[in-house]
Protein backbone atom coordinates (compact mmCIF):
# COMPACT_ATOMS: atom_id res chain seq x y z
CA UNK A 1 0.00 0.00 0.00
CA UNK A 2 1.52 3.61 -1.36
CA UNK A 3 1.51 6.77 1.16
CA UNK A 4 -1.31 8.18 -0.97
CA UNK A 5 -3.42 5.01 0.50
CA UNK A 6 -2.26 4.80 3.68
CA UNK A 7 -3.34 8.51 4.00
CA UNK A 8 -6.32 8.34 2.79
CA UNK A 9 -7.20 5.53 4.92
CA UNK A 10 -5.82 7.42 8.06
CA UNK A 11 -7.95 10.38 7.16
CA UNK A 12 -11.40 8.00 7.28
CA UNK A 13 -10.57 6.44 10.47
CA UNK A 14 -10.16 9.87 12.17
CA UNK A 15 -13.43 11.31 10.67
CA UNK A 16 -15.46 10.86 13.56
CA UNK A 17 -12.52 12.60 15.89
CA UNK A 18 -11.87 16.19 14.06
CA UNK A 19 -9.40 17.02 17.02
CA UNK A 20 -7.53 14.27 16.90
CA UNK A 21 -7.34 14.09 13.32
CA UNK A 22 -5.97 17.95 12.96
CA UNK A 23 -3.11 16.98 15.72
CA UNK A 24 -2.35 13.84 13.70
CA UNK A 25 -2.49 16.12 10.59
CA UNK A 26 0.18 18.55 12.07
CA UNK A 27 2.54 16.05 13.58
CA UNK A 28 2.36 14.02 10.63
CA UNK A 29 3.40 17.10 7.94
CA UNK A 30 5.94 18.24 10.44
CA UNK A 31 7.91 14.72 10.61
CA UNK A 32 7.74 14.36 7.20
CA UNK A 33 8.77 18.24 6.31
CA UNK A 34 12.14 18.12 8.21
CA UNK A 35 12.93 14.46 6.60
CA UNK A 36 11.63 15.60 3.04
CA UNK A 37 14.69 17.20 0.33
CA UNK A 38 12.12 18.53 -1.56
CA UNK A 39 12.16 22.13 -0.14
CA UNK A 40 10.93 24.21 -3.18
CA UNK A 41 9.17 27.94 -2.51
CA UNK A 42 7.47 27.62 -5.77
CA UNK A 43 7.14 26.03 -9.16
CA UNK A 44 5.94 27.35 -12.88
CA UNK A 45 5.50 30.45 -14.26
CA UNK A 46 3.88 32.31 -11.26
CA UNK A 47 3.44 36.36 -11.32
CA UNK A 48 2.68 38.08 -7.78
CA UNK A 49 0.22 41.18 -8.71
CA UNK A 50 -0.32 42.07 -5.34
CA UNK A 51 1.52 44.94 -4.19
CA UNK A 52 5.01 43.57 -1.48
CA UNK A 53 4.22 45.82 1.03
CA UNK A 54 3.05 44.79 4.95
CA UNK A 55 -0.25 44.16 4.34
CA UNK A 56 -1.78 40.49 2.78
CA UNK A 57 -3.70 40.40 -0.61
CA UNK A 58 -6.16 37.93 -1.16
CA UNK A 59 -9.57 37.38 -3.52
CA UNK A 60 -11.60 34.74 -1.77
CA UNK A 61 -13.56 31.59 -3.39
CA UNK A 62 -12.61 29.80 -6.52
CA UNK A 63 -16.10 29.65 -8.32
CA UNK A 64 -16.40 33.61 -8.83
CA UNK A 65 -13.53 35.75 -10.91
CA UNK A 66 -11.81 38.60 -9.75
CA UNK A 67 -10.99 40.13 -13.45
CA UNK A 68 -13.55 42.33 -15.09
CA UNK A 69 -14.93 41.64 -18.45
CA UNK A 70 -11.94 42.76 -20.13
CA UNK A 71 -9.25 40.91 -17.79
CA UNK A 72 -7.73 44.53 -17.05
CA UNK A 73 -9.13 44.89 -13.53
CA UNK A 74 -8.75 42.38 -10.49
CA UNK A 75 -10.92 42.57 -7.37
CA UNK A 76 -8.88 42.29 -4.04
CA UNK A 77 -8.81 42.55 -0.34
CA UNK A 78 -6.00 44.24 1.39
CA UNK A 79 -5.86 43.24 5.11
CA UNK A 80 -3.43 43.66 7.85
CA UNK A 81 -3.57 39.99 9.40
CA UNK A 82 -5.00 36.83 7.83
CA UNK A 83 -3.53 34.51 9.72
CA UNK A 84 -4.38 34.74 13.34
CA UNK A 85 -8.31 34.84 12.87
CA UNK A 86 -10.59 33.07 10.44
CA UNK A 87 -12.87 36.12 10.60
CA UNK A 88 -11.88 39.14 12.44
CA UNK A 89 -13.44 42.09 13.32
CA UNK A 90 -11.14 44.44 12.16
CA UNK A 91 -11.84 45.74 8.63
CA UNK A 92 -10.89 44.91 5.59
CA UNK A 93 -10.18 46.95 2.44
CA UNK A 94 -11.21 46.16 -0.95
CA UNK A 95 -9.02 47.63 -3.42
CA UNK A 96 -9.09 47.04 -7.52
CA UNK A 97 -5.23 46.37 -8.92
CA UNK A 98 -5.37 47.64 -12.25
CA UNK A 99 -3.12 45.15 -14.34
CA UNK A 100 -2.77 47.89 -17.21
CA UNK A 101 -1.33 50.19 -15.16
CA UNK A 102 1.71 48.42 -13.04
CA UNK A 103 -0.95 46.78 -10.78
CA UNK A 104 -2.06 50.14 -9.05
CA UNK A 105 -4.28 49.80 -6.40
CA UNK A 106 -7.85 51.70 -6.57
CA UNK A 107 -9.49 51.53 -3.40
CA UNK A 108 -13.35 50.90 -3.48
CA UNK A 109 -14.05 50.25 0.24
CA UNK A 110 -13.82 48.81 3.96
CA UNK A 111 -15.77 45.71 5.17
CA UNK A 112 -16.13 44.77 8.17
CA UNK A 113 -17.41 41.11 7.22
CA UNK A 114 -14.84 38.85 5.90
CA UNK A 115 -13.07 35.99 6.62
CA UNK A 116 -9.83 34.06 5.55
CA UNK A 117 -11.55 31.70 2.89
CA UNK A 118 -14.20 33.81 0.79
CA UNK A 119 -12.98 37.17 1.62
CA UNK A 120 -15.94 39.53 1.51
CA UNK A 121 -17.77 37.90 -1.30
CA UNK A 122 -16.81 40.34 -3.32
CA UNK A 123 -17.71 39.54 -7.22
CA UNK A 124 -18.15 41.84 -10.46
CA UNK A 125 -22.11 41.97 -11.56
CA UNK A 126 -23.28 40.63 -14.20
CA UNK A 127 -24.18 40.95 -17.12
CA UNK A 128 -21.54 43.12 -18.01
CA UNK A 129 -19.04 42.12 -15.28
CA UNK A 130 -16.97 45.44 -15.54
CA UNK A 131 -19.27 48.58 -14.31
CA UNK A 132 -20.32 47.21 -10.78
CA UNK A 133 -18.84 45.44 -7.96
CA UNK A 134 -21.25 43.84 -4.81
CA UNK A 135 -19.54 43.06 -1.86
CA UNK A 136 -20.80 42.17 2.25
CA UNK A 137 -20.49 44.42 5.22
CA UNK A 138 -21.39 44.61 8.19
CA UNK A 139 -23.31 48.17 8.76
CA UNK A 140 -25.63 49.56 11.56
CA UNK A 141 -26.00 46.19 13.47
CA UNK A 142 -26.68 43.86 10.89
CA UNK A 143 -25.01 42.20 7.76
CA UNK A 144 -25.95 43.02 4.17
CA UNK A 145 -24.43 43.97 0.60
CA UNK A 146 -23.25 46.37 -1.34
CA UNK A 147 -23.22 47.57 -4.92
CA UNK A 148 -20.17 49.77 -5.85
CA UNK A 149 -20.41 51.75 -9.60
CA UNK A 150 -16.66 51.94 -10.64
CA UNK A 151 -16.89 53.90 -13.56
CA UNK A 152 -18.72 56.27 -11.20
CA UNK A 153 -16.86 55.65 -8.28
CA UNK A 154 -19.12 55.52 -6.21
CA UNK A 155 -21.29 53.53 -3.81
CA UNK A 156 -24.76 52.82 -5.29
CA UNK A 157 -27.00 50.59 -3.15
CA UNK A 158 -26.88 49.02 -0.05
CA UNK A 159 -29.28 45.73 0.31
CA UNK A 160 -30.42 44.02 3.61
CA UNK A 161 -28.65 40.75 3.47
CA UNK A 162 -25.19 39.79 2.56
CA UNK A 163 -24.54 37.88 -0.61
CA UNK A 164 -23.34 34.04 -1.37
CA UNK A 165 -23.52 33.64 -5.19
CA UNK A 166 -25.10 35.90 -7.48
CA UNK A 167 -27.18 34.91 -10.63
CA UNK A 168 -25.38 36.14 -13.83
CA UNK A 169 -27.94 38.21 -15.39
CA UNK A 170 -27.13 40.38 -11.97
CA UNK A 171 -31.28 39.85 -11.52
CA UNK A 172 -30.97 38.77 -7.86
CA UNK A 173 -28.65 36.49 -5.08
CA UNK A 174 -29.32 33.62 -2.82
CA UNK A 175 -27.82 33.92 0.99
CA UNK A 176 -27.64 31.99 4.44
CA UNK A 177 -26.70 32.55 7.90
CA UNK A 178 -23.12 33.89 7.91
CA UNK A 179 -23.18 33.95 11.79
CA UNK A 180 -24.10 30.00 12.22
CA UNK A 181 -21.88 28.89 9.46
CA UNK A 182 -19.38 30.99 11.65
CA UNK A 183 -20.02 28.89 14.50
CA UNK A 184 -19.98 25.48 12.85
CA UNK A 185 -17.14 25.61 9.69
CA UNK A 186 -14.50 28.70 10.87
CA UNK A 187 -13.11 30.30 8.00
CA UNK A 188 -16.46 30.02 5.95
CA UNK A 189 -18.97 32.92 7.60
CA UNK A 190 -18.60 36.06 9.53
CA UNK A 191 -18.35 36.86 13.42
CA UNK A 192 -19.73 40.54 13.56
CA UNK A 193 -23.16 38.60 15.06
CA UNK A 194 -23.78 35.81 17.40
CA UNK A 195 -25.59 32.69 16.49
CA UNK A 196 -29.45 32.90 17.34
CA UNK A 197 -29.68 29.64 16.52
CA UNK A 198 -27.05 28.53 18.65
CA UNK A 199 -27.69 25.08 20.52
CA UNK A 200 -30.71 24.45 18.39
CA UNK A 201 -29.49 21.37 16.47
CA UNK A 202 -32.15 21.99 13.49
CA UNK A 203 -33.64 24.84 13.81
CA UNK A 204 -36.87 25.29 12.42
CA UNK A 205 -35.51 28.29 10.76
CA UNK A 206 -34.62 29.67 7.47
CA UNK A 207 -31.25 28.85 5.94
CA UNK A 208 -31.27 29.75 2.13
CA UNK A 209 -32.91 33.27 1.11
CA UNK A 210 -33.46 34.75 -2.18
CA UNK A 211 -32.80 38.47 -2.61
CA UNK A 212 -33.70 40.53 -5.62
CA UNK A 213 -31.30 42.47 -6.35
CA UNK A 214 -32.91 45.51 -8.48
CA UNK A 215 -35.60 46.27 -5.21
CA UNK A 216 -33.88 44.18 -2.52
CA UNK A 217 -37.18 42.18 -2.02
CA UNK A 218 -36.36 39.32 0.62
CA UNK A 219 -37.71 35.60 0.02
CA UNK A 220 -37.33 32.71 2.01
CA UNK A 221 -36.53 29.30 0.49
CA UNK A 222 -35.95 26.74 2.75
CA UNK A 223 -35.39 25.84 6.49
CA UNK A 224 -32.92 23.55 8.69
CA UNK A 225 -36.00 21.06 8.85
CA UNK A 226 -37.30 21.39 5.31
CA UNK A 227 -33.25 19.88 4.33
CA UNK A 228 -33.62 17.36 7.10
CA UNK A 229 -36.67 16.23 6.19
CA UNK A 230 -35.83 15.40 2.84
CA UNK A 231 -34.86 12.33 1.63
CA UNK A 232 -34.17 11.83 5.58
CA UNK A 233 -31.35 9.62 6.85
CA UNK A 234 -31.00 7.90 10.46
CA UNK A 235 -27.43 9.62 11.01
CA UNK A 236 -29.78 13.31 10.44
CA UNK A 237 -31.99 12.53 14.26
CA UNK A 238 -30.50 14.34 17.00
CA UNK A 239 -27.20 16.17 14.61
CA UNK A 240 -26.30 19.28 14.37
CA UNK A 241 -27.43 20.64 10.37
CA UNK A 242 -26.11 23.55 8.35
CA UNK A 243 -25.47 24.19 4.55
CA UNK A 244 -22.66 25.60 2.59
CA UNK A 245 -21.47 26.14 -0.69
CA UNK A 246 -24.59 28.14 -2.44
CA UNK A 247 -23.85 28.16 -6.26
CA UNK A 248 -26.57 29.08 -9.22
CA UNK A 249 -26.82 27.42 -12.20
CA UNK A 250 -25.54 29.50 -15.80
CA UNK A 251 -29.19 29.76 -16.59
CA UNK A 252 -30.22 31.26 -12.94
CA UNK A 253 -33.39 28.52 -12.80
CA UNK A 254 -31.71 25.87 -10.04
CA UNK A 255 -28.94 26.18 -7.60
CA UNK A 256 -27.01 23.73 -5.84
CA UNK A 257 -26.19 23.82 -1.75
CA UNK A 258 -24.45 21.12 0.54
CA UNK A 259 -26.51 19.85 3.24
CA UNK A 260 -24.05 19.15 6.20
CA UNK A 261 -24.74 17.43 9.27
CA UNK A 262 -23.01 15.81 12.53
CA UNK A 263 -23.90 13.38 14.34
CA UNK A 264 -21.00 12.64 17.59
CA UNK A 265 -18.57 14.09 15.89
CA UNK A 266 -18.72 12.43 12.29
CA UNK A 267 -19.67 14.73 9.49
CA UNK A 268 -22.26 14.00 6.80
CA UNK A 269 -22.75 15.60 3.55
CA UNK A 270 -25.06 15.72 0.53
CA UNK A 271 -25.42 17.44 -2.58
CA UNK A 272 -28.53 18.54 -3.10
CA UNK A 273 -29.88 21.05 -6.12
CA UNK A 274 -33.68 23.09 -6.22
CA UNK A 275 -35.61 25.18 -8.11
CA UNK A 276 -34.67 29.03 -7.08
CA UNK A 277 -37.86 29.42 -5.67
CA UNK A 278 -36.56 26.06 -3.64
CA UNK A 279 -39.10 23.66 -4.98
CA UNK A 280 -37.76 20.68 -7.24
CA UNK A 281 -35.17 19.65 -4.65
CA UNK A 282 -33.30 16.54 -5.75
CA UNK A 283 -30.81 14.78 -3.85
CA UNK A 284 -27.90 14.00 -6.29
CA UNK A 285 -25.16 12.89 -4.43
CA UNK A 286 -25.21 10.94 -0.84
CA UNK A 287 -22.45 9.03 -0.15
CA UNK A 288 -21.46 10.47 3.06
CA UNK A 289 -18.78 12.55 1.74
CA UNK A 290 -19.31 15.70 -1.01
CA UNK A 291 -16.90 18.72 -1.32
CA UNK A 292 -15.96 21.41 -4.03
CA UNK A 293 -18.59 21.74 -7.13
CA UNK A 294 -18.69 23.66 -10.18
CA UNK A 295 -21.66 24.01 -12.57
CA UNK A 296 -20.09 22.90 -16.52
CA UNK A 297 -23.54 24.30 -17.63
CA UNK A 298 -26.94 24.31 -17.06
CA UNK A 299 -27.58 20.29 -16.64
CA UNK A 300 -24.24 19.14 -15.57
CA UNK A 301 -22.03 19.39 -12.42
CA UNK A 302 -18.32 18.59 -11.65
CA UNK A 303 -17.60 17.77 -7.69
CA UNK A 304 -15.06 15.94 -5.89
CA UNK A 305 -17.04 13.45 -3.68
CA UNK A 306 -17.63 9.81 -2.58
CA UNK A 307 -19.31 7.32 -4.28
CA UNK A 308 -20.05 4.44 -2.37
CA UNK A 309 -18.52 1.46 -5.28
CA UNK A 310 -15.30 3.72 -6.43
CA UNK A 311 -14.18 6.10 -3.67
CA UNK A 312 -13.52 9.82 -3.47
CA UNK A 313 -12.96 11.11 -6.71
CA UNK A 314 -13.85 13.85 -9.11
CA UNK A 315 -17.77 13.47 -10.85
CA UNK A 316 -19.16 14.72 -14.01
CA UNK A 317 -22.97 14.08 -12.87
CA UNK A 318 -26.14 15.25 -14.71
CA UNK A 319 -28.33 17.16 -12.58
CA UNK A 320 -31.91 15.39 -11.88
CA UNK A 321 -30.65 12.01 -12.74
CA UNK A 322 -28.37 9.47 -10.78
CA UNK A 323 -25.96 9.31 -14.14
CA UNK A 324 -21.93 10.17 -13.09
CA UNK A 325 -18.44 9.73 -14.48
CA UNK A 326 -15.64 9.45 -12.95
CA UNK A 327 -13.12 11.76 -14.07
CA UNK A 328 -9.38 11.76 -13.77
CA UNK A 329 -8.59 8.78 -11.06
CA UNK A 330 -5.00 10.01 -10.49
CA UNK A 331 -6.26 13.03 -8.82
CA UNK A 332 -7.62 11.79 -5.95
CA UNK A 333 -7.02 14.76 -3.24
CA UNK A 334 -9.81 17.30 -2.78
CA UNK A 335 -9.58 20.34 -4.81
CA UNK A 336 -11.39 23.51 -5.94
CA UNK A 337 -12.41 22.58 -9.57
CA UNK A 338 -13.79 24.95 -12.50
CA UNK A 339 -14.25 25.45 -15.97
CA UNK A 340 -12.66 27.50 -18.25
CA UNK A 341 -15.19 29.96 -20.20
CA UNK A 342 -15.46 28.18 -23.30
CA UNK A 343 -15.77 24.91 -21.25
CA UNK A 344 -12.40 23.38 -23.08
CA UNK A 345 -10.48 23.00 -19.81
CA UNK A 346 -10.67 22.46 -16.31
CA UNK A 347 -8.39 24.05 -13.52
CA UNK A 348 -8.16 22.56 -9.92
CA UNK A 349 -5.77 22.55 -7.13
CA UNK A 350 -4.83 20.03 -4.13
CA UNK A 351 -4.10 20.93 -0.31
CA UNK A 352 -0.81 20.68 0.28
CA UNK A 353 0.72 17.21 0.96
CA UNK A 354 2.78 15.91 3.09
CA UNK A 355 5.72 18.31 2.47
CA UNK A 356 3.54 21.05 2.51
CA UNK A 357 3.50 21.63 -1.01
CA UNK A 358 0.08 22.22 -3.39
CA UNK A 359 0.09 21.85 -6.96
CA UNK A 360 -2.46 23.37 -9.54
CA UNK A 361 -3.64 21.26 -12.49
CA UNK A 362 -4.80 22.11 -16.07
CA UNK A 363 -7.24 19.18 -17.05
CA UNK A 364 -9.53 18.25 -20.05
CA UNK A 365 -12.43 15.32 -20.55
CA UNK A 366 -10.32 13.86 -23.45
CA UNK A 367 -10.36 10.17 -23.29
CA UNK A 368 -12.35 7.86 -21.37
CA UNK A 369 -11.69 9.47 -17.88
CA UNK A 370 -9.98 12.54 -18.94
CA UNK A 371 -6.19 14.10 -18.85
CA UNK A 372 -4.88 16.31 -16.36
CA UNK A 373 -1.09 17.98 -16.35
CA UNK A 374 0.64 20.07 -13.67
CA UNK A 375 1.43 23.19 -14.34
CA UNK A 376 2.33 24.87 -11.08
CA UNK A 377 3.73 24.18 -7.23
CA UNK A 378 3.90 26.36 -4.58
CA UNK A 379 5.10 25.91 -0.41
CA UNK A 380 2.23 26.77 1.87
CA UNK A 381 4.18 27.82 5.46
CA UNK A 382 2.89 26.09 8.40
CA UNK A 383 1.60 29.33 10.10
CA UNK A 384 -1.43 29.11 7.06
CA UNK A 385 -2.58 25.91 8.38
CA UNK A 386 -5.88 24.09 8.95
CA UNK A 387 -8.88 26.78 9.41
CA UNK A 388 -6.27 29.89 8.64
CA UNK A 389 -4.80 28.25 5.86
CA UNK A 390 -4.91 29.82 2.19
CA UNK A 391 -5.96 27.48 -0.47
CA UNK A 392 -5.29 28.18 -3.68
CA UNK A 393 -8.82 28.55 -4.87
CA UNK A 394 -7.63 28.91 -8.71
CA UNK A 395 -10.07 31.22 -11.01
CA UNK A 396 -10.46 31.49 -14.49
CA UNK A 397 -9.89 34.88 -16.44
CA UNK A 398 -12.16 35.72 -19.09
CA UNK A 399 -10.59 34.99 -22.10
CA UNK A 400 -9.40 31.55 -20.64
CA UNK A 401 -5.89 32.00 -21.35
CA UNK A 402 -4.98 32.93 -17.34
CA UNK A 403 -5.88 31.75 -14.16
CA UNK A 404 -5.00 33.50 -10.78
CA UNK A 405 -4.30 31.86 -6.97
CA UNK A 406 -4.44 33.03 -3.63
CA UNK A 407 -1.04 31.95 -2.33
CA UNK A 408 1.62 32.38 0.81
CA UNK A 409 4.72 31.31 -0.60
CA UNK A 410 6.55 33.89 -0.05
CA UNK A 411 5.87 34.12 3.63
CA UNK A 412 2.09 36.41 3.56
CA UNK A 413 -1.24 35.83 1.49
CA UNK A 414 -0.73 37.36 -2.02
CA UNK A 415 -2.60 37.31 -5.25
CA UNK A 416 -0.40 35.44 -8.27
CA UNK A 417 -1.29 35.40 -11.75
CA UNK A 418 -0.11 32.25 -13.93
CA UNK A 419 -0.40 31.95 -17.84
CA UNK A 420 -1.58 28.86 -19.03
CA UNK A 421 0.84 26.98 -21.33
CA UNK A 422 -0.26 25.24 -24.30
CA UNK A 423 -1.90 21.58 -23.20
CA UNK A 424 1.23 20.47 -25.21
CA UNK A 425 3.51 22.00 -23.17
CA UNK A 426 2.05 21.30 -19.66
CA UNK A 427 3.91 18.80 -17.47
Amino acid sequence: MGFAALEDRGKKLLEQFPMVKRSCKRVYQLCMYSISTNKLKSDGEIIRVSPDDKYEYFYGYYDKSPWDATDRYMICLRVNNAYNSVAPKEQGELVVLDTKNQNAVIKIGTTQSWNVQQGCMAQWLGPDYGSKIIYNDYRNGKYCSVIYNLQERKEEKVLPMPVYDVSKDGAFALSLDFSRLHQMRPGYGYSNLPEITAGVKCPDKCCIWKMELATGKVTELLKYTDLAAFESRPEMEDADHKVNHLMISPNGKRFMVLHRWFQNGRKFTRLVTANCNGTDLFNLSDDVFASHCYWKNDNEILSFLRKEATGNHYYLMKDRTHEYKMLWPELNTDGHCSYSPDGNFIITDTYPNRERIASVYLCTEAGVQGEAKRIARVFAPFRYDNDVRCDLHPRWNHAGDKICIDSVHEGKRGLYVIPLPSWNNAQ
